[in-house]
């Protein structure tokens, strides 16, 4: 098998949880590629030297190494063009708008919601690493950081367009998911999988597109374990 996906793994080896692996493992799966996947954790650096890189995902297909998710997206769309998942031109370059849509807004409204969650699913190992490297970022504790209501309202309301865009559309690219779909559903599943909160309400759109998401490409993040099996 010549393809391997490093990616990022929990307090059990099968929680896994990063929203850019995500991004990498519905990519995969979107255009039917098989792929051995090696669990990675966050201080385990030294197995990541080879790619001069010290963060997942990571992609080796036979001697070609690539990494960032958004990178190894378009490194598949030309290595196998077959079922395009970014395309190319305008619609790359919309695609490439909505990733930074996404890190930019709806990522940290996420982690407003479930900062503590994570902080429980990361391996105990690597706590104090994820703890110390974010509070870095955050210039606070994650307990002020975390704040679950304020994050939900946030939420909410960084998601309008998309929300108005799916009580027209099944999906984001339209009768089936692609590229932007999968930019989102890397973010919302990464909460998904660590908290047991509601992230958006039953009924919302955004919550059907999410349920939709979970059962396509015969049911791959369906399957994941999340901290609710455990």
């Amino acid at each position: 098998m010549a393809l391997k996906f490093y990616d990022l793994c929990g307090r059990d080896e099968r929680l896994r949880f990063s929203p850019y692996c995500w991004r990498v493992r519905m990519a995969l799966a979107h255009k039917g590629l098989e792929f051995a996947t090696v669990a990675w954790r966050f201080l385990d650096k030294k197995a990541l030297e080879f790619a001069d890189y010290d963060k997942v995902p990571v992609l080796c297909d036979g001697d070609k190494v690539v990494t960032d998710s958004f990178e190894i997206m378009r490194y598949l769309d030309q290595a196998y063009p077959e079922a395009p998942v970014l395309g190319e031109g305008v619609s790359y370059q919309r695609v490439l708008m909505f990733k930074y849509f996404v890190e930019r807004s709806v990522t940290p409204a996420l982690f407003r919601i479930v900062g503590l969650d994570l902080l429980a699913a990361v391996h105990p190992d690597d706590r104090a690493y994820f703890r110390e490297t974010r509070e870095a970022r955050f210039g606070c504790t994650l307990e002020e950081f975390s704040q679950p209501e304020q994050g939900k309202q946030q939420l909410k309301q960084v998601l309008a367009p998309v929300r108005d865009l799916l009580r027209e559309s099944a999906f984001l690219d339209g009768d089936s998911p692609s590229g932007s779909d999968y930019l989102l559903f890397g973010s919302m599943m990464w909460a998904y999988v660590v908290s047991t909160q509601a992230i958006v309400e039953t009924g919302d759109p955004v919550d059907e597109w999410f349920q939709r998401m979970l059962s396509v490409h015969d049911g791959v993040a369906g399957k994941a374990l999340t901290v609710r099996d455990i």
